[in-house]
């Protein structure tokens, strides 16, 4: 078992979120803590002006009708805006359900149906008129564009402001996160306003150095729809971190030399696409020099001399065009949502910039484990954040428990009992109550982005088509979704006599006119998801799956390491650059 600190910052009963809010403006009103997008360019928005956008929001929002306990739909990119809406309706109690923008239109049908949302935002007209049709039966209010102006409310409204900001209460709900179960369909995960101060707070406490520093400042590309992203924003305002809200991972790169953060919070994938930026900058000789100067400092008390040699080489030069990639004050990534490949990581630290790994699950609003500044085991998750225990089942399964843990899904939630949070993920301690991640229990893909796949649904949906007779989802700590497609012998056979050909089935398996196909089913199991879930390659593969070979259970189901191990070829040839 591996404890935080017991000193942990907790919320106070009798407050919500909007707390952090009002004691940021209270205590240091001139402080810039979001950078907002106007038609001058970026502006920066102090504590005292974020909070004035707040509380006119709040007052706009019981002036038309916003209940303590109503959902409030939020579908958009990252912006002021959204952060705005946000902290408005979590001020007055209102609960706030996140929408992906990139979700199908089924997935947002049932996430507003399931919620129960009376009231929407969105960010664009299309969006807006999107969910006023989906949520037609049910919404109370008109569905209103993120960036609509509050409407200007009484002076009764403003006192009743005050009184419905004074209800809430660390133990009501916060938000309903919806996120891919093993049905495929999101489930919404209840997050309190306790939950996620005792998440965002004490990453704060356990990272001072990023947090708490008179220069912090960061770029927030993590989507505001996930939980990860919304934590990470309340860790800043916490802090008092100067945030700049990109819309997302694409406009990173050309933000960070004009920003200049001084520490990120990114998944993976925008970390290998980093790295593959550099690549092209530097040349392969100098990242393997900042490779193995990166493992040999986590591996040895003295790097070779040979090597160091090298290293200083390209210190000046090379090394230092990485670290202008992230604009020369970047110290530090906290690295979340999937695992990361240990070569990016030694990349990293050997040119100066040093990952920190992190573990965390929506059900724990997020933060479980992170790495410290002087504390950073490379390889593991780190060590729990101040206030949350994590232990190992006997089966191996990473089991958590703090003030972070979620009361369960919505609706069919209870009251916190104490007890522990299964995660799902196996995992091992090491003496140093440092937490290792081996695997995943779960079905559930993560790519490197950090986006929770349900692969069955998918495969089903393909298996459909005449000619499939499995398909396999790929996705795990890849960049992107693919599937291998096994077709049924007798459908081809029929399928290529109506073509009046006579080759054999082997000829046809990159026939353009199968693989089209095919490709239809694709077309057809991707509408089901959002585009991040979506398979972006696949790979008609000869044989098939079957209990006799040992790829598929007596239960028909797949045995996913049978299969990966005896098609690595096909599954190289799909993450392989053509």
């Amino acid at each position: 078992m591996s404890r935080g600190d017991t000193d942990a910052d907790a919320l106070p009963d009798r407050v919500g979120l909007f707390h952090v809010v009002a004691e940021g403006a209270r205590h240091r009103p001139a402080r810039a803590v979001l950078c907002r997008h106007g038609e001058a360019g970026w502006i920066d928005i102090d504590f005292a002006q974020f909070h004035s956008d707040v509380v006119a929001f709040a007052e706009s929002l019981l002036g038309s009708g916003v209940l303590h306990g109503d959902r409030v739909a939020v579908l958009g990119r990252n912006s002021y805006e959204w952060v705005v809406v946000d902290y408005a309706a979590l001020s007055i109690g209102a609960i706030v359900v996140p929408v992906y923008p990139t979700a199908s239109e089924q997935q947002i049908a049932h996430i507003i149906a399931d919620s129960g949302a009376v009231h929407g935002f969105a960010e664009t007209a299309e969006q807006r008129d999107m969910l006023a049709r989906l949520g037609e039966s049910q919404w109370r209010t008109p569905v209103r564009m993120l960036t609509d102006p509050p409407v200007p409310a009484a002076a009764s409204t403003a006192e009743s402001f005050v009184e419905r900001s004074a209800a809430v209460r660390a133990d009501d709900i916060a938000t309903i996160v919806y996120t891919s179960g093993t049905t495929g369909m999101p489930k919404g995960c209840v997050l309190t306003h306790r939950n996620m101060f005792a998440s965002s707070g004490n990453t704060v406490r356990h990272l001072p150095e990023l947090f708490r520093a008179e220069d912090s400042a960061t770029l927030l590309a993590l989507p505001l729809s996930h939980i990860f992203g919304r934590t990470v924003l309340l860790a800043c305002l916490h802090g008092g971190t100067r945030t700049r809200l990109l819309a997302g991972i694409p406009d990173l790169l050309d933000a960070l030399p004009t920003f200049q953060p001084t520490f990120l919070a990114l998944v993976p994938y925008a970390l290998e696409k980093i790295r593959k930026r550099c690549r092209s900058a530097i040349g392969a000789d100098a990242e393997a020099v900042a490779v193995d100067y990166g493992r040999a400092m986590f591996e040895a008390d003295a790097v070779d001399p040979e090597l160091a040699a090298a290293h200083r080489a390209r210190n000046d030069d090379e090394f230092a065009a990485v670290r202008a990639v992230f604009g020369g004050r970047c110290r530090y990534v906290i690295s979340g949502g999937a695992s990361l490949d240990a070569t990016t990581d030694a990349f990293y630290a050997g040119v100066g910039v040093q990952v920190l790994g992190a573990y965390g699950l929506t059900e724990s609003a997020t933060a479980v484990t992170i790495n410290q500044v002087h504390a950073n085991r490379h390889g593991s998750v780190g060590r729990p954040v101040p206030g949350t225990t994590v232990a190992i089942a006997a089966d191996g399964e990473v089991l958590v428990s703090g003030a972070n843990t979620s009361p369960g899904y919505w609706p069919n939630f209870a009251e916190s009992t104490g007890t522990w949070l299964p995660t799902g993920d196996l995992g091992k301690l090491d003496a140093g109550g440092y937490l290792y991640i081996t695997g995943r229990r779960k079905e559930i893909l993560i790519t490197t982005g950090g986006k929770n796949v349900a692969p069955t649904p998918l495969e089903d949906r393909v298996r459909l088509h005449p000619l499939v007779s499995h398909c396999m989802v790929l996705g795990e700590a890849r960049p992107f979704v693919s599937a291998l497609v096994t077709v049924d012998p007798a459908a081809l056979d029929a399928w290529l006599v109506n073509r009046g050909s006579e080759a054999s089935q082997q000829d046809w398996l990159r026939h353009p006119e199968l693989m089209a196909a095919i490709a239809t089913a694709i077309e057809d199991a991707n509408g089901l998801v959002s585009r991040a879930e979506s398979i972006r390659e696949f790979r008609v593969v000869s044989g098939d799956f079957t209990v006799e070979n040992g790829q598929l259970t007596p239960s028909l189901k797949l045995r996913r390491a049978v299969i990966e191990q005896a098609y690595a070829d096909d599954i190289s040839a799909l993450y392989t650059p053509s």
